[in-house]
């Protein structure tokens, strides 16, 4: 099985957005390079941030999000993002009305169950947990195998925390990966067990 990996980019006070669901410069990293991350060309990062990101990307079997992150982003028009396979939604209500069935969407209902179908989805690739509400609750039940965060240069103040509300305290390994990008710090960390 693969690991379970909780990412956001995510800011320095530990925002993954402001108070209206908006990201803000989180993700300006993203276009502040002159390396394409991707083929459609938008997305340019520096050579660092691409050395780190694109085999990160790559190893993506299935993502796990809540429906309110399903829900912002009117669910991708059911195609999943960055070329991964499938989506999780953990969520209580059925898919939207109209929703195509045929799309690789699996609404779930409970972390543990989205984690199980995402890790049987995904075979030995990467289940990505979205960061926040979600992912924090994903954290608690500790299922996370690793924490990774691009965290940027701005300080929200408040808004959506990257671990939600996660009310205990979870111990962390030192970071064994630290990578300085353009506009943004790359940190990896396993979860203490």
């Amino acid at each position: 099985m693969g690991k379970v990996v909780l990412y956001s980019s995510v800011s320095v006070d530990g925002f993954i957005a402001d108070e209206h669901d908006q990201p803000g410069p989180l993700f300006d990293w993203l276009t502040g390079g002159d390396v394409p991350l991707d083929d459609s060309g938008a997305l340019k990062v520096s050579q660092a941030s691409y050395d780190h990101t694109r085999p990160y990307w790559d190893a993506i079997g299935t993502t796990v999000v809540g429906r309110h992150v399903f829900d912002l982003t009117d669910g991708w028009d059911g195609k999943p993002p960055s070329g991964i396979d499938h989506v999780v939604v953990v969520t209580h209500r059925p898919p939207p009305e109209g929703w195509d069935p045929a799309a690789p969407f699996h609404f779930v209902d409970g972390v543990e169950a989205a984690v199980a179908k995402a890790r049987e989805l995904a075979g030995d690739r990467i289940v990505e947990v979205a960061a926040g509400d979600v992912g924090g609750q994903v954290l608690a039940a500790g299922l996370v195998d690793e924490v990774r965060m691009d965290v940027v240069p701005v300080v929200f103040g408040s808004g959506k925390r990257f671990f939600g509300s996660v009310d205990a305290q979870h111990l962390l390994e030192d970071p064994d990966v630290v990578v300085r990008g353009n506009r943004v710090l790359h940190l990896r960390y396993r979860v203490r067990r």
